[in-house]
């Protein structure tokens, strides 16, 4: 099996919900997320796939849908408060931690039409997440 690792960076902000530690309250993350996408063989031009395709492809919906927006639970009493302050607001069904958001992006990776086998996401640099479907 193939494999190429694609790395895109990104900035957001978050809090989870009935969490007693210090990320109850808002606050911001610079964040790296690894994208890796398997092949049994090689394209064409021997690659897995172009890097620059998944950048084309990955990065643009990361920058338009997480980049520097609050990323919150949608029920969170903040959401309506930012967004009728104008302030940029993603929300997901389920706490924001980066378990979370790395299966998030790997969903969306994958239905971008990439053959995307894990997703690890570094919230800062000593913590990261990952998300990869379970193998038999």
């Amino acid at each position: 099996m193939y494999s190429v690792t694609k790395r895109l960076d990104f900035c957001y902000g978050h809090r989870l919900l009935n969490y007693e530690g210090v990320c109850r309250h808002l606050h911001g993350h610079n964040a790296m997320v690894e994208i890796d996408i398997t092949a049994e063989v090689l394209n064409g031009l021997d690659m897995v796939v172009d890097f620059s395709d998944i950048k084309r492809v990955v990065k643009v919906w990361i920058d338009r849908e997480l980049d520097h927006k609050m990323i919150l639970r949608h029920d969170d009493p903040l959401v309506d408060l930012l967004r009728a302050q104008g302030e940029p607001v993603y929300t997901i069904d389920a706490n924001p931690t980066a378990e979370r958001l790395a299966r998030l992006i790997f969903e969306k990776v994958r239905e971008l039409g990439f053959n995307v086998s894990a997703v690890r996401l570094w919230e800062t640099p000593s913590s990261c997440a990952s998300w990869a479907p379970a193998t038999r």
